[in-house]
């Protein structure tokens, strides 16, 4: 009597570290994508990197900018506001310079909040169309998680912006909203050009584009629909804020 035939047992795949799903978001992003799938959802090592590389930014504006030259810079930028804040008293263009710069300190040092924020709101927003737009039974950690890996080419923009303003750019010419040359607007003139053109051509940025790709990706694996769902929902909501913000940029511009 022979024995009975053993059935092999199936091994899950082990999960990928966290640097591994680092390095596949720019060599293989599927991985990554699958991974997180798989129910690792863990998204403190792009964090810990957004956060240590924002504030590489940020002493790279304090010791070669400044900040105050940072502020003076958009509101010269702002011809309106600059008009408005010529024709103010004294004490109140002083109080307002203050604020000002209290504000773009804040937002730099309070960056990693401010990060954690948008993406949990933006993350809600795209879980919710992924889901009941398109069938997709997404998680919104997961949302969260892809979202989260899927902006790590964001980086690479902060470091080219770091090395423009060591490479020895003027100060005065320095654009806190546009640092870096990877957007048609960073070769415009915002003061010569169009303010919702300007925003138009700011918003065709690379490393957008490739975060937006990535984004529209993961979404679609681990919403288990098809790839051209992730990208109409991921383009279509960007499409949307940069409608938003042109404008925004017609009318106050």
């Amino acid at each position: 009597m022979s024995d009975p035939e053993v059935q092999p047992v199936a091994v899950p795949a082990p999960g990928l570290s966290q640097l591994q799903r680092v390095f596949n978001v720019f060599t293989a992003p599927s991985k990554t994508f699958e991974d997180i799938k798989r129910g690792n959802k863990s998204w403190w090592m792009p964090f810990i990197i957004f956060t240590l590389v924002g504030y590489i930014l940020f002493a790279a504006v304090v010791t070669k900018i400044g900040m105050q030259q940072v502020v003076d810079n958009q509101i010269h930028l702002n011809p309106k506001q600059e008009e408005k804040l010529a024709q103010a008293p004294p004490e109140q263009r002083e109080m307002s310079a203050k604020i000002s710069l209290y504000i773009t300190e804040g937002i730099f040092i309070a960056n990693p909040l401010l990060l954690l924020a948008i993406l949990a709101l933006g993350s809600l927003g795209l879980w919710g169309t992924i889901n009941f737009a398109f069938g997709g039974k997404a998680t919104y950690g997961s949302i969260f998680a892809v979202w989260m890996y899927a902006g790590l080419p964001g980086i690479l923009k902060v470091l080219l912006g770091v090395i423009v303003i060591f490479a020895g750019t003027a100060p005065e010419s320095f654009n806190i909203k546009n640092y870096a040359p990877t957007n048609l607007g960073a070769f415009l003139n915002p003061l010569e050009t169009n303010a919702a053109l300007y925003s138009l051509a700011s918003a065709i940025d690379i490393t957008t584009i490739w975060t937006l790709v990535l984004l529209g990706i993961g979404t679609a694996m681990v919403a288990g629909v098809k790839r051209t769902s992730g990208y109409i929902a991921v383009f279509g909501w960007w499409a949307i804020f940069v409608i938003i913000g042109v404008g925004i940029a017609a009318v106050t511009g």
